[in-house]
């Protein structure tokens, strides 16, 4: 049987030297997670961080947009066309998915809104409480725990979406448009280490108070990206399968 294509939108390109010359890039950190399944893709790269989107949607199966330490709020250059993009999935019912910075992206493409948290960081281990039973949730967990690090947050949904998933501190944890587009606004693909090297990279930006509170959320929290992982490989196959990936009932 052949692969499943998964075309991956990558909007950063870490520089840093602390982080981006020791762990890998976003592509590779999900091509990492996806790796460790049973299942197996076929990945294509679109660096989109460079203004490079799929010129069309059948160049692969499906499609994930990652996350970023960029705001959708800011103006640039990939952000109108990686719009349109969005815009082309939701018409033809391409499977996608979102995480962090493309969760944001979708969310403003399809006609919400996002804003800056007047919490303001969020960063650490947050459970995410899923408020679906949806066919692609092949485990009895429902509320998961994620590496998140945002100052933005979803604040109003696009008008075809619901809300998925709510968290302690983001009210609009995960949200999804029919059976074809989930996201979230956490990191799945993060690891323990490369979580750690972050925050200890921005401690400048966190403060003493901040870093403090987010490492003891990382000691104290449990990192549930891989059984994520799992529901995302099934929210493509069901899709691809002509399967409905989502049971309405609420929790």
């Amino acid at each position: 049987m052949d692969r499943i294509r998964l075309g991956i939108l990558q909007v950063n390109h870490d520089k840093s030297e602390s982080i981006g010359d020791h762990f890998p890039d976003d592509a590779h950190r999900f091509r990492d997670l996806f790796d460790a399944l049973e299942q197996r893709f076929s990945y294509r790269v679109y660096m989109t961080i460079g203004d490079e989107v799929p010129e069309s949607l059948d160049e692969q199966d499906a499609f994930l947009i990652t996350g970023s330490p960029l705001s959708v709020l800011d103006e640039h250059s990939f952000l109108p066309p990686l719009d349109d993009f969005i815009r082309a999935c939701d018409a033809a019912r391409k499977p996608l998915i979102g995480t962090c910075f493309g969760h944001q992206a979708i969310a403003v493409a399809l006609g919400g809104k996002v804003e800056r948290a007047a919490a303001g960081w969020n960063v650490g281990i947050e459970t995410t409480h899923f408020l679906e039973n949806a066919a692609f949730m092949t485990d009895a967990q429902r509320d998961l725990g994620f590496y998140v690090f945002h100052e933005d947050h979803v604040s109003v949904l696009p008008p075809q979406a619901r809300l998925t998933g709510r968290g302690d501190f983001c009210p609009t944890a995960a949200f999804a448009v029919g059976d074809h587009i989930m996201t979230t606004q956490a990191h799945p693909e993060f690891t323990d280490r490369f979580m750690r090297a972050v925050v200890d990279d921005c401690l400048g930006l966190l403060g003493e108070d901040g870093h403090a509170a987010a490492t003891d959320s990382l000691d104290r929290g449990r990192n549930d990206g891989p059984l994520f992982a799992r529901w995302m490989t099934r929210f493509i196959l069901n899709h691809l399968n002509g399967h409905d990936s989502h049971d309405r009932r609420k929790r």
